[in-house]
């Protein structure tokens, strides 16, 4: 994602699905007229803001530049029996390969594959950007089957010629994930860890060296909203910082000062001033309501420069990190490092992606098979 074009699109894992419309309104295309430009304009020169939707048919309504491909996104096409990637799935129930396999739980995870694929291939052609498809999470400690399933799904796209620097795997980023993901990285192979909700998470994936790490920053917050005895949510709050913002800006500052390649988006923001407060970070993934709301607000010239960059390359350099925080991270360390809001929120998470897929599983039993086949 090292290119303005490469945006990455969330697809949410909540229905119902929602629209979203580039169109600004009345009061605010007269204002461009007269020459002003939007809050939108000013906040994108600084980070990649992309759309937190799911949006299936319209994409000209607000056009992904990128996409993930996932078990929600799975469920939400099997909801709607008209959308565009219906016959992607209904291909997949319908491949010789998979039907052909006697055991039920085989011939399931077949299907599951080629439906990611399928639908992912169909991205690809949409986007100009990367596809990022979703890693099974009931392999999140398995270091060797992460592995084998993105070497399966890489065949798969390989056979609808899809390349691969146009696809990331997105993984849980467990100590297993990522050490799976060092593994694939060094084979040239995009990955994109998510469920990081501590700095040490963040810094072990960056030295693995993931193309994209994702931190909620939502989640995080709502934790220590609700709960205490986290010592790095807790030394955040001490110092009068958000410690969700926190994060973000000490892992982006981490990546940018020792020279990681990854890029690092931040989720699950919430508003303008979460937005505001991240300015400078790679990606920001932000809700329909708050990119609607910056489209609206025009602003003159001067005020453009008002905004203000919070992170950047420069800034990193001077931030000061403790010993203990360059350590090289290994299994033992990252898991002495893992407060309670980052073991609760990654174990919350991998539960939601495995329930999600056994749903897609269960689904795919009960259509299958499929007329004619």
């Amino acid at each position: 994602m090292s290119t303005a074009s490469d945006v990455h699109f969330n697809f949410r894992s909540s229905f119902p699905h929602i629209r979203a419309s580039s169109s600004s309104s009345s009061s605010s295309s007269s204002s461009l007229d007269a020459g002003l430009s939007t809050e939108l304009d000013a906040v994108s020169s600084f980070s990649e803001i992309v759309p937190d939707t799911v949006v299936f048919d319209d994409f000209e309504r607000f056009p992904p530049t990128a996409a993930t491909v996932s078990s929600s996104l799975l469920l939400g096409i099997c909801s709607l029996p008209d959308t565009i990637f219906r016959n992607a799935v209904d291909m997949a129930l319908a491949d010789s390969s998979c039907c052909k396999l006697e055991n039920s739980e085989l011939r399931l995870s077949c299907f599951f594959n080629k439906a990611l694929v399928n639908v992912g291939g169909d991205l690809a052609k949409m986007v100009p950007g990367r596809v990022s498809t979703e890693v099974d999470a009931r392999l999140a400690y398995d270091t060797h089957g992460i592995i084998r399933k993105v070497h399966d799904l890489l065949k798969l796209y390989s056979e609808i010629d899809v390349p691969p620097e146009r696809l990331l795997f997105k993984i849980p980023s467990t100590w297993q994930g990522i050490e799976a993901s060092r593994l694939l990285e060094s084979e040239g192979i995009q990955t994109h860890l998510t469920f990081v909700y501590s700095f040490a998470q963040a810094a072990a994936a960056a030295q693995a060296g993931a193309s994209v790490i994702q931190i909620f920053v939502g989640r995080l917050r709502d934790w220590a909203r609700n709960h205490s005895g986290d010592p790095e949510i807790d030394d955040a709050l001490k110092r009068g910082e958000d410690p969700a913002l926190s994060l973000v800006s000490k892992a982006y500052n981490y990546i940018h000062k020792y020279g990681h390649k990854s890029k690092l988006m931040a989720a699950a923001v919430r508003n303008k001033q979460d937005l505001f407060s991240l300015l400078g970070v790679d990606y920001i993934i932000a809700p329909l309501k708050v990119l609607q709301s910056l489209k609206e607000s025009a602003i003159s010239p001067d005020e453009k420069y008002s905004f203000v960059r919070r992170l950047s390359p420069q800034s990193a350099a001077m931030y000061n990190f403790t010993e203990e925080e360059l350590t090289k991270w290994d299994q033992l360390s990252l898991a002495s490092a893992m407060g309670p809001a980052s073991v609760e929120l990654l174990a919350a998470g991998l539960d939601g992606y495995v329930n999600q897929a056994r749903r897609v599983e269960d689904l795919f039993e009960k259509m299958w098979p499929p007329p004619n086949v």
